[in-house]
């Protein structure tokens, strides 16, 4: 018996390095984190996305662990940890995590039929503001905070498009670009900075009266938020996934998963399309992504 013992245990310290490798990778990969951003409350988020976690772990054979927070900023400190496995962000998450951890962009949203999105500039339909150049002086509630792509970075692209320098306006901030629109609505501030089709959201239309609300202004049609895999993934693992999500849409299941995620559609996509973010994010932060 003690022979048998030697000679396993001489066997497991000889084998390849890439074969020890292998069984790490796999071992890692019996359990994936789903990172979902607090676009909206982490309660929503849990019960929206939690059917896409029980589909991927279904398909992938894998536990899917879905996860978010409370707010922007711990959710990317997760990111700067590598938490996630997998993990839905905006453009600016995106490009940021990509450059400092690798993270590989695979797929992106269709929402409300929309295949792109924007940031946008929003008032009430009575205010005295008709030009993004009234807003000087004013107040504008930005909703996510600084790294909000839409709702600060392209929204503050379009105030400096006008004219409109730093200090020539007041920044407040709202918990979420939803929040930042009903603030403006109830006139906390003259504008609201969010995503291009705000008004469309049904959570907003039951709490205010979207229709006494305007787009000032808004960006040009960008790539929507993406979806993406920590370096640690493999291609083959990533492909899986993406086919998984994309798919989604060809099912009964899948169109509940969507439906619940209120997502129309996952489309592939690659990193070139986030190519005029990089643009926006170097114009407005100075940052190179």
């Amino acid at each position: 018996m003690r022979i048998l013992i030697a000679v396993t245990l001489v066997c497991f310290f000889s084998l390849p390095s890439a074969f020890v490798q292998a069984s790490q990778d796999e071992a890692v990969n019996t359990e994936l984190r789903l990172g979902v951003f607090p676009r909206r409350s982490s309660q929503a988020t849990q019960k929206m996305f939690r059917p896409l976690a029980d589909e991927l772990s279904a398909k992938l054979g894998v536990r899917v662990v879905l996860e978010t927070t409370h707010d922007f900023a711990s959710f990317w400190d997760n990111v700067v940890n590598q938490r996630y496995d997998i993990v839905h962000y905006n453009q600016y998450h995106y490009l940021k995590s990509h450059k400092q951890s690798g993270y590989r962009v695979f797929a992106q949203n269709v929402e409300f039929s929309h295949t792109t999105i924007a940031g946008a500039l929003l008032v009430r339909r009575d205010s005295d503001v008709e030009s993004v150049e009234d807003l000087k002086g004013k107040t504008i509630v930005f909703g996510g905070g600084r790294g909000a792509m839409q709702a600060y970075i392209t929204a503050t692209y379009l105030l400096r498009q006008a004219g409109l320098k730093q200090g020539d306006y007041f920044e407040q901030f709202a918990l979420n670009p939803p929040k930042a629109c009903i603030a403006a609505y109830y006139r906390k501030a003259a504008a609201a900075g969010a995503g291009g089709y705000v008004l469309e959201f049904p959570h907003i239309k039951k709490q205010i009266n979207t229709d006494e609300m305007k787009y000032l202004a808004v960006s040009k049609k960008m790539a929507h938020l993406p979806w993406a895999v920590k370096n640690t993934i493999s291609a083959d693992l990533q492909k899986n996934i993406q086919t998984i999500m994309v798919d989604l849409y060809k099912s009964e299941s899948g169109k509940k998963t969507l439906k619940a995620a209120k997502i129309t559609k996952i489309m592939p996509a690659d990193d070139k399309d986030y190519n005029v973010h990089r643009d926006i994010v170097k114009a407005v932060l100075n940052e190179d992504l």
